[in-house]
């Protein structure tokens, strides 16, 4: 494998020459559209107001639900998820109509004149709290329970009550939601749309128009950035523009602007954590008891799922004896929050961070004193609250590693002395130091969406045309998937071509999330790859009368003996000698099973490990903090693109810093969102990394279990680490009052949250 290879784009994205779907060229016949969105959060379409379009210089078209030759339907889990609000608009922004127009700017100029009258039928429900105390669910709680709670508890020298809050996040991706649909002959449509699962975007377009999937052609070669937002909510764009390519048999292209594209589409959920922990005067937690909620808008979407992975994180590397947590889904009026990055993951470990550091500061010890003492060990426990067992934890190793790494204990104390000087001179900087150890389950909870297919071609000059299922959306997945096919065939990897995703060519594909790209489409095009070799081999045997143990594959050559072929001369002869150079190929996940209805069972196929160490710096008179070093541990197993994981390491690791400190979703008591754009929602900046960043891939790590060349997932895992800043941004409000409760603080860390906590 070249562990180095660069990504099959990076030239072109530098240079501009990549296309995305809003460069495709556009036809004579194109028509965008504009949406109309409600200026309500909870109220009933009465009357909708065209008249205005009537009086514009050029023609526009009008497309409603009532248009839908189908079901107005896109729900990835459950029925009640419309494309289109027809009766009921239940927030802020609800799309109500899209209208028609020969340019983008003419289509959402004319958008904006369309009047929508509006019954307001009661008060929107916006938070957690209002949520929770009216009963309003999107589903029925999830329960996980383990051990015995009450026992416990009862048992437990010591008992901690409390509740903290976690923000949102928006994806912003770069490129915003857009599709594009070509209707063609026989009521067949190829939609290219900006998604991460093209075959949800050909089972919802199927629904909207009511035909088969086998008459809609889902394509994406790139996305501009997806983060799990273009994972269920890309459909509703592509559903939207199928309708209107089916209603006006031209193309459509429907490409939201980012102020619409940040009102209408989902984020990151806010929970709200209540707890009561019970543990020892050492600090061993023996029963928790607590209460997720999770903002789940105004439609279900992918929340059960976000909320089931929140619950089996909650332990992160942490052995918990007697555990019972409840999660509740509220319905509010607000946007459904949807799939992101971690998918509920942060959440969760943010949750049990919090609450060891409530029993550091009750017992006032050192955090990394109370993690010792809980972590996965044979002396304390193997198996999850979930009945999974953690066979070889490798966190022993992986905070050692980070502790000589960082220099971590020497910068203790070295961050003790900055302190006290700044004290002593009445100056208004604090320091703070923190590790964060993380563990994270790969896989996708349903045991069924975890497969893959690949389609390769050999031609007869050598040239190797690769499509699987997966989506590339900057991550990398396209050219380690094609390093698996060039290391199968020991040919370079300039003779592989990558290919854009599509249904017509792989179908029934899996969302490319859960960091499960690379181990599923990586071992499906390894498998296809490998029956073209061994055709080949067999050939090549009978050609050389050799037998096929003495056949190699070496540097581009099939080398039998003292003779010997150009890959490509034997592509040749293989065709000249009618052996088939096609093949498709599967892959589906082992030893994986699980039941929701219990919260039991073995949901993921291997574990990911890894540390970080932060060091923060706040100025306690306005609450700003900075990042000053950041070094990482990651466990990657047998890395495929040492060079692609860490820049994965590195971007995950930034994102969950703006999760955690600046990135704030506010909204007005009317259920408005505010922060629509980068003037009002403030993303981390070149500014905000730290300046001192370091990262290691864990050496001679192979995975234990057998994924492609034994390596791990990357895409998800580095995020979680960013919790290392938010607690050493608590250490340094420690530093700066020891009077204040820095375990009360909230994410994001913003100014004002570092300066209510301070002063507190």
């Amino acid at each position: 494998m070249n562990k180095v290879a660069f990504h099959d784009s990076s030239i072109r994205h530098t240079t501009g020459q990549a296309i995305y779907i809003d460069d495709m060229p556009d036809q004579e016949n194109l028509l965008h559209g504009g949406l109309v969105l409600s200026k309500c959060a909870y109220g009933k379409i009465k009357k909708l107001d065209y008249s205005k379009l009537d009086k514009l210089p050029y023609s526009t078209k009008i497309i409603t639900a009532k248009d839908i030759p189908g079901e107005n339907e896109i729900g990835p889990i459950k029925n009640g998820e419309p494309i289109l609000a027809d009766d009921l608009i239940t927030y802020y922004g609800q799309p109500i109509a899209i209208i028609l127009a020969k340019t983008h700017q003419e289509a959402i100029y004319a958008s904006n004149l369309v009047e929508v009258e509006i019954e307001f039928i009661g008060e929107p429900i916006l938070t957690l709290d209002d949520a929770y105390s009216k009963s309003s669910f999107l589903d029925e709680p999830i329960i996980l329970e383990k051990g015995l709670l009450e026992n416990e508890m009862d048992r437990s020298k010591f008992k901690i009550s409390d509740c903290f809050e976690i923000g949102g996040q928006d994806h912003f991706y770069l490129e915003t939601h857009v599709a594009l649909t070509f209707p063609s002959e026989n009521n067949e449509y190829t939609v290219w749309s900006s998604t991460q699962h093209p075959t949800e975007v050909q089972h919802g377009v199927g629904k909207v128009l009511n035909i088969p999937s086998a008459k809609i052609d889902s394509k994406v070669r790139r996305l501009g950035g997806g983060f799990g937002g273009k994972e269920s909510q890309a459909t509703i764009f592509a559903a939207m523009s199928a309708l209107c390519a089916f209603v006006t048999q031209q193309p459509v292209k429907i490409r939201l602007n980012r102020h619409h594209d940040m009102t209408a589409s989902g984020k990151r959920h806010n929970f709200k954590i209540y707890f009561t922990a019970g543990f020892s005067s050492k600090g061993k937690i023996n029963a928790l008891d607590l209460r997720l909620l999770s903002n789940g808008g105004n439609v279900l979407d992918l929340s059960g799922p976000v909320m089931t992975r929140a619950l089996t994180h909650l332990d992160n590397c942490y052995f918990i004896k007697s555990i019972k947590a409840v999660g509740y889904i509220c319905k509010t009026n607000t946007v459904s929050n949807t799939a992101f990055r971690g998918f509920g993951g942060p959440q969760g470990m943010l949750a049990i961070e919090n609450i060891i550091y409530f029993v550091a500061q009750f017992l006032k010890k050192p955090l990394d004193e109370i993690r010792d003492i809980n972590f996965y060990s044979k002396s304390n426990g193997l198996t999850t609250p979930y009945g999974q067992v953690v066979s070889k934890p490798r966190i022993e190793r992986v905070i050692k590693e980070i502790y000589g790494f960082s220099d971590y204990h020497k910068r203790v104390e070295t961050v003790k002395v900055f302190n006290l000087d700044q004290e002593k001179n009445k100056l208004p900087f604090r320091k703070g130091l923190a590790l964060m150890p993380a563990k994270f389950g790969i896989s996708f909870n349903k045991p069924s969406f975890n497969q893959a297919g690949a389609l390769v071609h050999v031609y007869s000059d050598g040239s190797v045309r690769l499509n699987h299922g997966g989506t590339e959306m900057g991550q990398g997945l396209f050219i380690k998937v094609a390093q698996v096919v060039a290391e199968c065939f020991k040919i370079p990897l300039e003779q592989i071509h990558i290919t854009s995703t599509n249904t017509a060519e792989v179908p029934n594909t899996s969302a490319t999330a859960a960091s499960s790209g690379s181990d599923l489409n990586g071992m499906a095009a390894w498998d296809a790859a490998s029956k073209i070799k061994n055709r080949m081999i067999t050939h090549v045997s009978q050609l050389f009368q050799k037998h096929k143990s003495e056949i190699a594959f070496e540097n581009g050559r099939i080398i039998a003996g003292n003779k010997s072929l150009l890959f490509s001369e034997l592509a040749h002869s293989c065709w000249e000698n009618r052996i088939s150079l096609s093949s498709t190929g599967f892959y589906k996940t082992p030893k994986i099973h699980w039941d929701q209805g219990k919260l039991k069972g073995h949901p993921y196929f291997y574990f990911t490990w890894g540390a970080a160490v932060s060091e923060a710096l706040i100025d306690i008179n306005t609450g700003e903090s900075r990042i000053l070093q950041a070094d990482i541990i990651q466990d990657c197993g047998n890395s495929l693109n040492e060079s692609i994981d860490i820049g994965q390491i590195e971007g995950g690791f930034i994102q969950g810093l703006g999760w955690l400190t600046c990135e704030e979703l506010h909204f007005s008591k009317d259920g408005k969102l505010l922060t629509t754009g980068p003037s009002t929602y403030k993303l981390p900046g070149s500014r905000d990394a730290p300046p001192k960043f370091k990262v290691k891939l864990l050496e001679n790590a192979d995975n234990d279990e057998k994924t492609i060349f034994r390596s791990k997932a990357v895409g998800e895992p580095p995020l979680l680490l960013a919790i290392s800043h938010f607690l050493a941004i608590k250490d340094a409000i420690k530093a700066a009052n020891p009077l204040s409760r820095p375990e009360k603080l909230n994410s994001p860390a913003t100014p004002s949250e570092i300066l209510k906590v301070i002063k507190a």
